[in-house]
């Protein structure tokens, strides 16, 4: 799939651990929150705040996608089955977690790719730093937000909730 320019984020689709595509044409008029995830790092515990922030606010048309990847420090390990039942066991994650995929490097998945081209990081840099970085997504499908994985979800349920007032 091509990322260049013309691609909105509503062309966008990523492969779920069934094997079926999640299009995110059906994201139009909602808030969106991408992160990079993985089960055996620092960070994992954001799972919960993750967890809780998609709780508050799933009624009200926001949703979270989460991407596991193993390319940071290999924090994901496991198959989708396996990482799908860590999420819901150990931290009652029940938003959508696609197909285990990379972020950067030749095989990045596309999302990420268009995601990091909307909105590069520091100093106009574009490549994912570590897990549990993440993109707020606006009802019009434009990158509004990008944070490093230091930032917990608590820490931007302000920028959410601004968002779902618009």
């Amino acid at each position: 799939m091509s990322t260049s320019s013309r691609t909105t984020f509503y062309d966008l689709k990523a492969e779920l651990p069934s094997g079926q595509l999640y299009d995110f044409e059906q994201l139009k008029g909602k808030v969106v929150l991408i992160v990079n995830v993985a089960s055996k790092c620092g960070f994992t515990p954001q799972y919960k705040g993750l967890q809780g922030l998609y709780d508050k606010y799933k009624e009200r048309d926001f949703v979270i996608l989460g991407f596991p990847c193993n390319q940071f420090g290999g924090q994901e390990p496991g198959d989708d089955a396996t990482i799908s039942s860590f999420c819901e066991l150990n931290h009652g994650v029940n938003f959508p977690l696609m197909k285990k995929s990379d972020v950067n490097g030749d095989n990045t998945n596309p999302v990420f790719q268009w995601l990091k081209s909307e909105k590069p990081g520091l100093m106009g840099l574009t490549r994912i730093k570590w897990n549990f970085e993440k993109f707020l997504i606006d009802k019009n499908g434009k990158v509004v937000n990008r944070w490093a994985s230091t930032t917990t979800p608590e820490g931007i349920d302000a920028n959410v909730e601004k968002l779902l007032a618009e």
